[in-house]
């Protein structure tokens, strides 16, 4: 009877304890007397995260710990025992009697607990949040604490980082507990975060200036920075924001002592690298030692600052750079205490260098502008260097400069102290060099005529030899009768006698396309079909021959002719002549090997080829190739008809904008004309001219806009048309109003792209498809604004107009027009 009561009891602790396992694993909390024991786990309210025992890769050893729910490999955020691991799967959970959080293992042994000082209470409560937060409640729900409050090697978004705070590594991949690296924040001068290899210093992140840290270029406040500082009772700490809450982004401090930002991909499943520090030789902390500068471009990388020599000779020539740099003339300052301003004529004065890493160890100083904060330098004779940054103000240097890396795009300017002497040495070494630099431009210029006039010779005799038979060359304007009369060109004045153009015979573009045949065939567009030619010299030549049966192509066949032989420029496709016999309309193009650029950026099979760079200097090359039609060239010119297909790529992906038939002169006063002919294709056609006829260089500047995202996105304007979104502006302002605009870059880019770089482009897309030509910028400001990342763009408009709308909605259209695809171009009259 005894033994069976004993049983009983025995079986009745057991149902209990699995009752409150099972109710603890499929809770996000337990409560005091509750246990977790291993292999039960609690999970946060919409199941982001889980907390419960696991192992290592590669070890047996179990540690309590908090994982993302639904990443499938196991990604430990924070770990609680990580000095203490339990040898076996007995280990247990709990909240003690005196209102500890504790872990032991099978046999009672106490292995971590959070050690806070409360007063006994059997109502205490443990909660998992859908931020990863391990918070301990009260009786009065107030936090005793915190899993973020005591971080172990990962920062997640939400979580405060006092400038107390360390995050430590893990030893290994397979042993969390503490490394030797370990991630802080440094709050002397500007608040700046710095990682530690014991207690070395291994990198930093330049210093926090109100919307990023000055010594990460690649990161851009506008676009990327989610990070802000806040002073909560004398105490500062930084937060991360997540630009979109339901991504998966974590900061992590590594075993092998980097700080890495990932972000979990959906699609491929697997954690992708936003930015990782640092990144490079010069990244690491000080590598050229004092008053010296580390350049990755440079083929020395580490070089004194003028004015500085190296400490050790031998050492510097042997590339060990560590001895760093001293000065080469003493400070006058250091010399005479009353010689003090560099305005004396003879005293200190100040090295600017641009685009710079700012050192290490600044101390902030009260001065309200530039000249003040250098008032308070020169009043120092330690003082060896100030800066003035927006949003930190004046930073002063004593001692020796640490820490300095030159940035090819970004920085900030530093002003190094140096001797009067040393300015007197600088300008005479100036002199030497300049004019050294004119005698080798010179002699340069001087080869360049002689192997020009020696290449014109040549070239006259192999024409002579091989030309094919033409008749007399015409001019720009020049034409048969029957090309004559009013058209859609108007120009202000006289045009100019233009460049002089070749005029094959018929004869001889049938031999060299081989009698027009399939297999020499190119492409079709709305003026008529394109093939390949091969003259008799050798040279491969585009043939655009005008389709008999077009209903259009006489008008821009002589708009073309009077244009492009005009035009000369590396990013404008060159026209070579032409041929006009019977009904014969032909035009001859210099011969693009690569074809169109639609024909690589909607072909699911190619679209590889053209990485982030390729596209990049696509877009470059594109925008450049416009400047010199809006402003550069004699005739200032609007295309009209800009589009993917008639972007043309040569050998080298260089793209050059073809197809002029649609395009107008301006005359030199002209900023806005009217038409009565809408000429142009569906999506690319700027509101303004579309719906009233008006066109200017803001036109090109939007079908610029539209293209620029298609080549962003991999995908036509036309994949868009739907009732939820009207074109790719529509669908681009979407993700940009959402916060997420890296949502539309094409997959086939996405790992290596560089983001920043990818993010102005769609902001700068935006600023050019703005409904009133107005607000966009032109396309000088367009080619600055690509060319330079530290200009801060303008908040661009939402979009409420899109040429690529319903046709049922398009009652400004008379019964008569021709619609067409994506790829053809249209020309509608437009009653007025």
């Amino acid at each position: 009877m005894a033994n069976g009561l004993i049983n009983f009891h025995w079986f009745l602790v057991l149902f209990i304890a699995s009752y409150f396992s099972l109710l603890c694993s499929a809770s996000n909390k337990i409560r005091q007397g509750e246990i977790l024991r291993d292999g039960d786990k609690i999970i946060s309210p919409k199941g982001k995260f889980n907390l419960g025992f696991f192992s290592p890769k590669g070890s047996n050893q179990r540690y309590l710990g908090i994982w993302y729910a639904d990443v499938p490999v196991i990604s430990v955020v924070w770990v609680a025992n990580r000095d203490s691991p339990v040898s076996d799967r007995n280990g247990v959970f709990t909240i003690e009697k005196n209102g500890n959080l504790v872990v032991k293992d099978g046999r009672g042994d106490l292995l971590w607990s959070t050690n806070v000082s409360v007063i006994e209470t059997t109502n205490s409560t443990v909660s998992l949040l859908d931020t990863g937060n391990l918070v301990m409640l009260n009786n009065n729900k107030k936090a005793l604490w915190q899993s973020f409050q005591h971080p172990t090697d990962t920062f997640l978004p939400e979580m405060r980082v006092y400038m107390d705070g360390v995050l430590r590594s893990w030893t290994s991949e397979s042993d969390p507990s503490p490394g030797r690296y370990s991630l802080g924040v440094d709050p002397r001068g500007s608040p700046q975060i710095v990682i530690w290899d014991g207690s070395n210093r291994r990198w930093r992140s330049g210093y926090w200036d109100g919307l990023s840290f000055t010594g990460v270029p690649e990161m851009k406040a506008v676009y990327l920075n989610g990070f802000k500082l806040y002073n909560e009772g004398n105490r500062l700490y930084f937060t991360y924001t997540a630009a979109n809450t339901s991504n998966f982004v974590k900061f992590h401090i590594s075993p092998s002592g980097y700080e890495l930002q990932q972000k979990w991909d959906i699609d491929r499943r697997q954690w992708s690298m936003i930015q990782s520090h640092p990144l490079g030789d010069c990244d690491v902390y000080n590598p050229c030692g004092n008053f010296a500068k580390c350049d990755i471009s440079n083929s020395l990388k580490c070089t004194c600052l003028y004015g500085f020599v190296p400490n050790n000779w031998e050492q510097w020539n042997a590339r060990n750079w560590s001895g760093g740099c001293v000065r080469r003339t003493r400070l006058e300052c250091g010399r005479n205490s009353s010689v003090l301003r560099s305005d004396s004529g003879n005293g200190d004065g100040f090295l600017e260098i641009k685009g710079i890493k700012l050192p290490d160890f600044a101390d902030r100083a009260a001065a309200e502008n530039i000249d003040e904060c250098k008032s308070k330098c020169l009043e120092n004779c330690s003082s060896t260097a100030y800066a003035f940054v927006t949003g930190i103000y004046c930073m002063i240097w004593s001692g020796d400069l640490v820490d300095l890396q030159q940035f090819k795009e970004g920085g900030n300017t530093l002003y190094v102290r140096l001797a009067h002497s040393e300015f007197c040495k600088k300008s005479r070494t100036i002199k030497i060099v300049v004019i050294s630099i004119l005698v080798a431009v010179a002699f340069v210029i001087c080869i360049a005529i002689w192997l020009l006039c020696k290449y014109k010779a040549k070239k006259r005799e192999s024409n002579r030899i091989n030309e094919m038979p033409m008749r007399n060359p015409i001019r720009s304007g020049e034409l048969p009768i029957d090309l004559s009369g009013p058209g859609d060109l108007s120009v202000e004045g006289h045009q100019g006698s233009g460049s002089e153009l070749k005029f094959f015979s018929f004869s001889s573009i049938v031999a060299a396309t081989r009698n027009f045949s399939n297999e020499n065939k190119l492409g079709q567009g709305g003026f008529g079909p394109v093939y390949k030619g091969k003259l008799q010299s050798g040279e491969e030549i585009a043939v655009k021959r005008l389709s008999r049966k077009s209903g259009q192509g006489v008008e821009e066949f002589k708009n073309e002719i009077m244009l492009i032989a005009k035009l000369q420029h590396r990013n404008l496709v060159r026209l070579l002549g032409c041929c006009i016999e019977g009904e014969e309309k032909i035009l001859l193009y210099e011969y693009m090997p690569n074809r169109s650029l639609d024909s690589f950026l909607f072909d699911p099979a190619k679209q590889a080829q053209l990485n982030w760079r390729k596209r990049f200097n696509i877009i470059e090359g594109i925008a450049r190739g416009l400047l010199y039609l809006h402003r550069d060239s004699r005739l200032r010119i609007i295309h009209r008809d800009l589009k993917a297909s008639n972007i043309l790529l040569d050998q080298e992906m260089k793209p050059k904008i073809s197809d002029f038939g649609m395009a107008r002169i301006f005359g030199g006063n002209q900023n806005e004309a009217n038409t009565n002919r809408v000429v142009g294709t569906y999506g690319y056609m700027a509101p303004e001219y579309a719906m009233e006829g008006l066109f200017s260089g803001k036109s090109d500047v939007y079908s610029f806009g539209v293209l620029l995202l298609e080549i962003i996105c991999g995908w036509r304007n036309t994949s868009f048309r739907s009732d939820q979104h009207l074109g790719i502006i529509g669908y681009a302002w979407e993700k940009w109003d959402e916060g997420r605009p890296m949502d539309l870059v094409d997959r086939s880019i996405w790992d290596e792209c560089q983001h920043d770089e990818v993010l102005r482009c769609i902001h700068l897309a935006l600023l050019c498809v703005q409904d009133m030509a107005v607000h966009r910028p032109n396309m000088s400001s367009v080619v600055l604004m690509l060319e330079t990342d530290n200009i801060r763009l303008p908040l661009p408009r939402q979009p409420n107009y899109t040429s690529m709308r319903k046709y049922e909605d398009a009652d400004i259209w008379n019964e008569k027009q021709d619609f067409s695809s994506n790829n053809v171009t249209i020309s509608v009259i437009v009653g007025r």
